[in-house]
């Protein structure tokens, strides 16, 4: 247990410390001083960090502070941008599409497994105003489905002739 409090850099502790404590405030005072939802303040946090990333400049940020930028969600980002970088060099056009998720496989896993254990252990309360859009919402799409599944079927099951039926596509591109 010595050799490891001995082995410890307490500068570069000091340093993951302030630099993820700054990122995190920065996050709450967008929660409290703006209208942003938390879950848009976390997709600009993936997204500027994958920006940053891309341009190469948020590696200097991770070697200077280590974990303290790559915990939060910004490094979740640069992770992504840092594996579709070297998947390009090494397949192509193709690593664009499967080098974040290559990448930051070991971080989605993680998430899903938690976020599920987390579910099984807790009682969620959902916001009120939330559940009302929500089920507002979910009935408009359920009418606009149900009304344009009964027309589709309606016209392909009523009897029509031959030369009917060779305009079937265009009536249903023209119901979308």
């Amino acid at each position: 247990m010595g050799e490891f409090i001995n082995s410890l850099d307490y500068m570069m502790l000091l340093k993951a410390f302030v630099v993820g404590g700054v990122l995190c405030i920065i996050a709450q005072i967008l929660i409290d001083k703006t209208k942003l939802t938390p879950a848009k303040i976390l997709v600009l946090y993936v997204t500027l960090g994958a920006i940053l990333g891309g341009l190469g400049i948020y590696k200097y940020l991770v070697d200077f502070a280590g974990c303290g930028a790559t915990v939060p969600l910004t490094g979740f980002g640069y992770n992504l941008s840092k594996g579709v970088i070297q998947e390009v060099h090494q397949s192509g056009f193709l690593g664009a599409f499967i080098g974040g998720l290559k990448s930051a496989a070991g971080g989605i896993t993680a998430a899903i497994f938690f976020g599920y254990i987390a579910a099984l252990v807790s009682k969620p309360k959902m916001k009120k105003q939330w559940c009302d859009s929500f089920t507002i919402f979910s009935n408009e799409m359920y009418r606009t489905f149900s009304l344009f599944l009964s027309k589709t079927l309606s016209h392909f099951l009523s009897l029509h002739s031959a030369q009917d039926k060779n305009n079937d596509l265009h009536y249903v591109n023209s119901m979308i």
